[in-house]
């Protein structure tokens, strides 16, 4: 349930901010080069003049297949002499949704520099000395690695996107009383100013204050995109498939190093959305659930990749009623199409019918 105040959500989330930096001696934004992350950069950046606290430490993990315009705003903000810029260009594993031969990709593979979608910046950090090689273990690994004593990340969390973000803001380890973070380190922390916000407020404050942001959402308005497709980063994961559908027409030069770069890529952009799960049940199967079993045994050869995926699988049939067991399959089967390895499809699934579980497993 939402509870509304008389503050606005701009004036809220500077209050916000300005708390956080009252609270830690370093205070670090994490970017993506979206929408959300121009927001939250620009509001702490206004904190971080108010304050005497600048250089504002920003912090951006380079996937490698990232869009041109992204780079190129990114660059913007990274090299702007307020900023102390932390550019991580190192060697790490990203999910490939394109592919169910090549589960990984290798982002900055130093085996493979001659196939990088471009050259590394003069001013990034080259090294991976975190002691991981995931995307979403980076954030943790970075700031205990560099920060030993108190320290925290701004993000454009929002609740709105997706269940999964808002079920996750409310069941973790909190700093105080604050609902909107949670803990990564003995000492450390990321917080989401934002997350009361919607994607209405987000474009209103870039359009009033006309802050700079990623032309690469003029691109997908124009190409008829609805909101909740505009995503800008991370061009083959399970998520952001459809990005790979119209690349082509948009960066024909990324498109061309992201295809000699990463196997599948091709294909999906090609296939678009006859890549996924069909509309219908094969007329060959007599289920969803049949048929997600069947591909689950066909297309899935990494035994550990297929533990997992059947654990999960076993785990929702018992735990859901079957009023959304046909929808909850076809999650499935875009699970396994999509090699989804973290399963982040049914994590927002989950989420969002929580209703829908089973009060003990005798009822299923």
């Amino acid at each position: 349930m939402r509870i509304y105040l008389q503050q606005n959500v701009y004036d809220a989330a500077l209050e916000r901010i300005r708390y956080i930096f009252s609270e830690f001696p370093d205070v670090i934004v994490n970017i993506s080069g979206g929408k959300d992350s121009t927001v939250i950069f620009n509001l702490a950046m206004i904190v971080a003049e108010e304050l005497g606290r600048l250089p504002l430490g920003v912090m951006f993990i380079d996937q490698e297949a990232e869009w041109s315009l992204v780079i190129d705003y990114v660059r913007e903000i990274m090299t702007d002499p307020r900023v102390c810029p932390y550019w991580l260009q190192i060697p790490f594993r990203l999910t490939n949704a394109t592919s169910v031969d090549v589960p990984y990709l290798y982002c900055w593979d130093p085996d493979k520099e001659e196939l990088w979608i471009r050259e590394k910046e003069e001013i990034s950090i080259k090294e991976n000395r975190y002691g991981v090689d995931r995307f979403h273990d980076l954030f943790k690994g970075f700031i205990n690695t560099e920060f030993k004593g108190k320290a925290c990340y701004l993000a454009g969390v929002r609740c709105e996107e997706s269940p999964g973000r808002q079920l996750g803001l409310m069941s973790s380890i909190k700093y105080k009383y604050i609902p909107w973070g949670k803990k990564h380190g003995k000492d450390h922390y990321a917080f989401y100013p934002l997350y009361d916000w919607s994607y209405k407020d987000i474009w209103k404050a870039i359009h009033d204050h006309d802050w700079a942001y990623s032309r690469l959402y003029d691109f997908q308005y124009a190409y008829g995109l609805k909101i909740n497709q505009m995503r800008v980063s991370s061009v083959h994961h399970e998520t952001s498939l459809s990005s790979l559908y119209y690349m082509q027409e948009v960066e024909p030069d990324t498109w061309d190093r992201l295809t000699a770069r990463l196997q599948g890529v091709a294909t999906v952009g090609q296939l678009c959305e006859a890549s996924l799960c069909p509309s219908q049940v094969p007329y060959m199967f007599s289920s969803w659930r049949e048929y997600r079993d069947f591909l689950l045994d066909r297309l899935i050869d990494d035994n550990n990749i297929w533990r997992t995926l059947r654990r999960n699988f076993d785990r929702d049939d018992c735990d859901y009623v079957a009023d959304v067991h046909n929808a909850m399959h076809v999650r499935h089967i875009n699970s396994i199409l999509t090699k989804d390895i973290d399963l982040s499809r049914m994590g927002t699934w989950r989420a969002a019918h929580l209703n829908y579980r089973v009060k003990s497993y005798a009822q299923s």
